[in-house]
């Protein structure tokens, strides 16, 4: 190997599974571990981009799971064109929030879990992953829902296509291979871009989609229903999951700094195509049941499908149930990937898809459990599959203030990112994008639970409060920034190449008494939230919802 060929390695790594250290063995190519990121010709850096792409994609893609696919075919059924406008808000906001998490990863080769429970305490990291684990394990019931409602399209019953599936997402994983893994997952990618041949068959028009993207509106105009349906299509974006999904899975590829901006253009490729395929999804549904009698009248993916079948024609029911099953699979390999690295990062035990099963036993066996006990849920007679359908959105809404706020706040921690911490305009960027996702969520939570409570007064308060709480992380930020410039001085002349050094070496963060107050005031919202929301589906299940 060439000695100029070799980078100069940092002494100490944080790194707390050898898997994740080694060369980058992606689907579409192999980089070894001392290829220099020097300047290299443009076919050299496509190959490199190439090697890389997946975490970014995976991700993204996933983000159009089986809710995705009903959402956003609900969107246009529902209300026409008019909402791709969303779609295109969307895309800044997706690339933002997980920029984060890629340099998180890149950076500190730590997964999320263990990040929280190292700066934020056990508490925190219990009550995090705990919330992980109940939301992704829900979220991978409706993965199943999906992959149930499409493929009784083709006549398949649930006793034989939920256990085929869960079966082979067992295989995918347990291979002991991370490229291979990978490789399927680029399948189900490719799969994905049947939503624009879909789009296609419902001949749509030029004009209609063009007011849709760029004239902010609704058909029908604004009101309650409809603002919640905009915030439930905004709530779909970014999930915890995904935050603690693609910090892992960077890790696990083994890419460090060195390609992080092959990474972020791996993320960036991803949010365009997952807004790109939603908007499809959408012009499909609109154009189809347009001036029709199923117009406004969505029920589930499996009458969508049927409904495309009588307007648009036999291929695009069949494409549709394709799209919503493979969406459903590629969906709940994410979502399960998430929370098997979440808890084996708590629990100090081997993760990495570059393991055999007899390698990391713990890792696989959350896995498996996760799929079979989801999978045995659905096949139960009765089960209420639409009410944890409703359950999961909301939830989802509930916990995002939480895993947004630590996600800020680990990005701005000077001892977990060195010179990579955020910039002050990457804070204005974020802290603007999360606090309107942090709204959203606010109200999307309290109106579902108190459906008579009145949104535009609540949404006045809320605004009022969120404009303080920017005012507040502002002033903290401002004076955080002047406090770490000194350090950051000392390390950014090696910024290229400058990683966390190992967790027991950080020193402990000290938490002003308005950061106290504000995580004091995090954990209320949370437990009450919870609770409201728990006594309201009680109601729905009890069908006294009143």
């Amino acid at each position: 190997m060439p000695e100029e060929l070799q980078p100069t390695a940092p002494p100490r790594s944080a790194v707390l599974d050898s898997a994740h250290e080694g060369e980058i063995r992606g689907a579409l190519g192999t980089i070894p571990k001392w290829e220099s990121d020097r300047p290299r010709p443009l076919s050299r850096r496509l190959l490199t981009l190439a090697a890389i792409m997946g975490p970014g994609l995976i991700v993204m893609v996933g983000d159009n799971d089986a809710g995705g696919v009903s959402t956003y075919a609900q969107a246009g059924q529902n209300y026409g064109p008019s909402l791709l406008w969303v779609l295109v808000l969307l895309i800044p906001t997706l690339i933002v929030a997980q920029e984060m998490v890629v340099r998180l990863g890149a950076v500190t080769g730590v997964g999320h879990a263990r990040l929280i429970k190292e700066r934020f305490g056990t508490f925190w990291a219990a009550f995090s992953v705990g919330d992980l684990f109940l939301l992704n394990f829900l979220t991978l019931v409706t993965e199943f829902i999906g992959v149930n409602l499409g493929l009784r399209y083709f006549g398949v019953t649930p006793l034989a296509s939920v256990p085929i599936v869960a079966v082979g997402l067992l295989a995918m994983v347990a291979t002991g291979s991370f490229q291979r893994w990978e490789r399927f997952m680029f399948v189900f990618i490719v799969t994905s871009l049947l939503m624009f041949p879909l789009a296609a068959l419902s001949h749509p028009r030029i004009a209609p989609v063009l007011t849709g993207l760029t004239h902010p509106g609704v058909a029908g105009g604004f009101d309650s229903t409809s603002v919640l349906f905009i915030i439930a299509v905004v709530g779909t974006t970014i999930a915890p999951w995904q935050l603690f999904f693609q910090q892992s899975n960077v890790i696990d590829k083994r890419i460090t700094t060195r390609w992080l901006r092959y990474e972020l253009a791996d993320t960036s490729i991803g949010a365009v195509l997952t807004t790109a395929g939603a908007g499809a999804l959408m012009v499909a549904t609109a154009f189809a049941f347009s001036h029709s009698n199923l117009a406004g009248q969505f029920g589930s993916g499996l009458t969508v499908a049927e409904g495309l079948s009588r307007r648009s024609g036999s291929a695009s029911g069949a494409i549709f149930a394709v799209i919503l099953v493979n969406a459903s699979v590629i969906g709940a390999s994410a979502v399960t990937l998430a929370t098997s690295y979440a808890l084996s990062d708590i629990f100090g035990l081997k993760h990495s898809l570059h393991r055999g099963v007899r390698d990391a036993k713990g890792f696989y066996f959350s896995f498996a459990a996760m799929i079979a006990l989801a999978a045995g849920i659905v096949l139960i007679p009765g089960a209420p599959l639409g009410l944890i359908t409703t359950g999961v959105q909301v939830l989802a809404g509930v916990l995002l203030p939480s895993a947004i706020v630590f996600l800020l706040l680990l990005c701005n921690d000077a001892e977990v990112l060195g010179p990579w911490v955020n910039t002050a305009r990457q804070n204005v960027v974020a802290t603007v994008i999360v606090s309107v996702l942090v709204l959203l969520s606010l109200i999307l939570t309290v109106t579902t639970v108190f459906p008579r409570l009145p949104l535009g007064p609540f949404t006045a308060v809320a605004v009022g409060l969120g404009t303080l709480g920017l005012v507040w992380m502002g002033l903290v930020s401002r004076r955080r920034r002047g406090a770490d410039t000194e350090r950051e001085r000392t390390v950014t002349g090696d910024r290229h190449v400058w990683r966390m050094p190992p967790l027991a070496e950080l020193k402990p963060p000290v938490w002003s008494r308005g950061q106290r107050i504000g995580m004091v005031a995090l954990r209320g919202y949370l437990v009450v939230a919870v609770v409201l929301l728990a006594v309201k589906i009680g109601q729905l299940a009890s069908g006294h919802s009143g």
